[in-house]
C-alpha cells in the first residue's frame, strides 16, 4: 500500500549515544557542558553559515552569531526519539536563521540571491494558495477528495518513473527505523530547499551525495544506500502533491 510506502523507514550509521548524552546535558541547563559542544561544532557552524550565505563567514561576522545562536536553539529542540542527526537538524535550523537574518538586512535593498533559499525552492510556499488552503479542501465532497488523491498518487508515479524508481521499488527499499527515516526526510528536505542541490537533481537526476556529504552526520554509505527514498521525498517535497505530503509533514522541519 502506498501508505506504508511513505511511512517506511530506514537503517542509518550507529547512534552516538555519547553525544545525545551530552546534548541531554546541556538541554538540562549544564551549560559546561552547552559551551564545550558550541566549541567543537564552531567549524560546523562556520561551513553552514558561509554556504547559506555564499561567502566566507568567520567569528567576526553577524552571521556567525547568528548561526550560533541558531545552533544553540537545535540543541535545546533536539530530541533523540525523532531526529538521529544533530547536525542535519541543526543546518536546517541555521539555515532558517541565516535566512531570516538576510531577510531582513536587505528588507530595503535589491533581493540577493543566496544559497539558502528561493521562492521557487520553498516547498512550503503552496500553502497561501487558495487551491492548498486547508478550509477550502474540507470544502470538497469525499468523493471529490478521493479522486483527487488517486490523481496525485498517479502523477507522482510518473514523477518517480522520470528518476528511474517505482512505488515497488521503493517499497522493497523503504527504511525500517524511525530516526534514521526522519534524517532521511530532512536531509531531502535540505536538498530540496536548496536551489543549487535541487537543480543538480532535475539535470543529473539523481543526489548531489558528496555535497551533502559534508553538510550531514550521515555517512556517505548510508546516503548512497538510501539514495532511491531520499530522492523520492525530494520530488514529493517539491511537487504539487498536497494529499501524499502530509504522510511526511511530521517529519518535516
Amino acid at each position: 500500500m502506498f501508505l506504508a510506502l511513505i511511512q517506511g523507514m530506514f537503517h542509518s550509521k550507529k547512534t552516538d549515544h555519547t553525544l545525545h548524552k551530552l546534548v541531554y546535558k546541556a538541554k538540562k541547563g549544564d551549560e559546561e557542558v552547552m559551551n564545550d559542544l558550541l566549541s567543537t561544532y564552531t567549524p560546523f557552524m562556520k561551513k553552514t553559515a558561509s554556504f547559506v550565505c555564499s561567502r566566507h563567514i568567520d567569528e567576526h561576522d553577524d552571521e556567525f552569531s547568528v548561526a550560533m545562536n541558531a545552533f544553540h536553539e537545535a540543541i535545546l529542540k533536539f530530541e533523540t526519539t525523532h531526529y538521529a542527526s544533530l547536525t542535519t537538524f541543526a543546518h536546517l535550523i541555521m539555515k532558517r536563521r541565516l535566512i531570516d537574518f538576510i531577510r531582513k538586512e536587505t528588507a530595503y535593498n535589491t533581493p540577493v540571491i543566496y544559497a539558502g533559499e528561493s521562492k521557487e525552492s520553498d516547498p512550503y510556499a503552496h500553502e497561501q494558495h487558495p487551491i492548498f488552503n486547508k478550509i477550502s479542501i474540507q470544502q470538497h465532497t469525499e468523493d471529490h477528495r478521493s479522486q483527487e488523491r488517486k490523481d496525485e498518487i498517479k502523477r507522482y508515479n510518473e514523477v518517480l518513473k522520470k528518476y528511474g524508481l517505482s512505488f515497488n521499488e521503493l517499497s522493497r527499499t523503504s527504511p525500517k527505523h524511525a530516526d534514521a527515516r526522519r534524517t532521511a526526510i530532512q536531509i531531502a528536505q535540505i536538498v530540496a530547499e536548496t536551489p543549487t542541490f535541487y537543480e543538480s537533481v532535475i539535470q543529473r537526476k539523481r543526489l548531489p551525495i558528496k555535497e551533502l556529504e559534508g553538510l550531514v552526520d550521515v555517512s556517505r554509505k548510508t546516503i548512497e544506500r538510501q539514495r532511491k527514498y531520499i530522492l523520492a521525498i525530494v520530488l514529493l517535497l517539491k511537487g504539487d502533491f498536497t494529499y501524499i505530503q502530509e504522510y511526511v509533514k511530521g517529519d518535516v522541519i
